[in-house]
């Protein structure tokens, strides 16, 4: 019976994503903490913005440098396996980080948490491009965009309030002892991870035919330039809105959470979207590229006013740059996908992402120096965030060809 194989494959794979996008969902709200509680960590380690900024940096240092090696190894191990390790990796890191007592200590437990959790994309990526048809593919990403973007909307809310009610310390044991439990139930899901033997039209694809692609190039000056604006929300807003805006850690957690809800709900509308989109006709380009190309103008057009315009406006603006931004969210993870396939994706991925994370160790830390060197200012860090929008518009745009599946042995047939 076809349509009952059918049915057990599509079922078999949405539990399988669902399983990686808890997954995201606990990697976003174990990284954020970080900036949930950045005053009273500030205060109880006597930490500058330049400090602070350190800190986050230390984190994404990590997480991009240990990108190529995650994809390396998801390729050799499997993507079960290594995704298994990395959740570990980080879920300890989390819980150990309550114990801490200096800049030093927590420092060295935000480089593993960045270790453990560079595994995240590579291993979904990998995953979704071996087990998931290409008809749900942007459904999948959708649901792993859904998972990591209100993995924030709920860390800041409940870590909001728990910080609060108990301080940072016990709020960080807490999540770290929840977010182990998530290995009972992926130590016994089934996945299928083709070896190179399985895709003969596929395999062997060189590092080196990868590097060559421009695709890759122009997908990693895009998603450089997106990471930017997000990660500096993700680092800073929570502290601009308490020390700047005035606003009560309960308000803050309010507000946050509800902005990164809404960025949640719109990446799991856009996922399914691209499906219906491309399944009637549209090309994978025009699907994709268009609400990239929405998203930064969206983002230059928040990031300029969110200093100098009245609260009530700057978080209007906040929302409609959420919205722009979860609505673009799938296309980053399945460009790679679809010109990737199963022989390339996990190594695409790391590339990629070790690029599109640079500006967590170059803009996040940066940000923090701006802030200092300003009096305490925000201004300038949000006008170089606004700015570097233009340069997403050029790798999505400009840059990156068609968007379709690469013929690697034809490529590996070039003179």
């Amino acid at each position: 019976m076809p349509g009952k194989g059918r049915t057990a494959r599509t079922t078999g794979a949405l539990v399988l994503v669902g399983l990686m996008a808890t997954s995201l969902f606990i990697n976003y709200i174990d990284r954020g903490n970080l900036a949930t509680g950045a005053t009273q960590i500030r205060a109880d380690l006597s930490l500058s913005a330049t400090g602070y900024g350190a800190l986050a940096a230390g984190f994404y240092f990590a997480y991009a440098f240990c990108q190529l090696p995650a994809g390396a190894l998801s390729d050799r191990l499997g993507g079960k396996l290594v995704l298994g390790i990395g959740a570990l990796l980080w879920s300890l890191s989390t819980l150990t980080t309550g114990f801490v007592q200096g800049f030093y200590g927590l420092f060295v437990l935000r480089l593993m948490l960045g270790m453990g959790e560079s595994v995240a994309f590579t291993t979904t990526s990998k995953i979704i491009a071996s087990n998931v048809p290409k008809a749900q593919m942007g459904l999948a990403n959708g649901l792993i965009g859904f998972g990591y973007l209100v993995g924030p909307a709920v860390g800041t809310l409940l870590g909001g309030f728990m910080m609060a009610r108990w301080g940072w310390r016990a709020t960080f044991l807490i999540f770290g002892a929840v977010s182990l439990l998530w290995l009972i139930p992926w130590s016994r899901v089934q996945i299928h991870e083709p070896k190179p033997a399985e895709t003969p039209d596929q395999a062997p694809v060189t590092m080196r035919q990868i590097l060559s692609r421009r695709a890759l190039w122009g997908a990693s000056l895009g998603h450089f330039a997106g990471n930017w604006n997000w990660y500096f929300i993700l680092g800073y807003l929570p502290m601009y809105l308490e020390m700047q805006r005035g606003f009560s850690k309960e308000h803050m957690a309010t507000v946050v959470s509800s902005a990164y809800l809404v960025n949640a709900l719109a990446a799991l509308f856009a996922g399914w979207a691209f499906d219906k989109a491309i399944l009637r006709g549209w090309s994978p380009s025009l699907t994709l590229k268009a609400p990239l190309a929405a998203a930064h103008l969206a983002g230059l057009g928040c990031m300029l006013a969110m200093p100098f315009m009245p609260i009530g406006t700057c978080i209007a603006l906040l929302f409609v740059y959420e919205i722009f931004l979860g609505l673009s969210s799938p296309a980053y993870f399945m460009i790679p996908q679809i010109m990737g396939g199963p022989a390339a994706a996990a190594r695409w991925v790391g590339v990629q992402n070790m690029m599109g994370n640079m500006p967590g160790i170059i803009g996040v830390f940066f940000a923090g120096v701006l802030i200092d060197a300003g009096g305490g200012s925000y201004g300038t860090a949000f006008l170089l965030a606004g700015l570097v929008n233009v340069l997403g518009l050029i790798g999505w745009i400009a840059i990156l060809p068609r968007i379709a599946p690469v013929d690697w042995s034809m490529d590996r047939n070039a003179p």
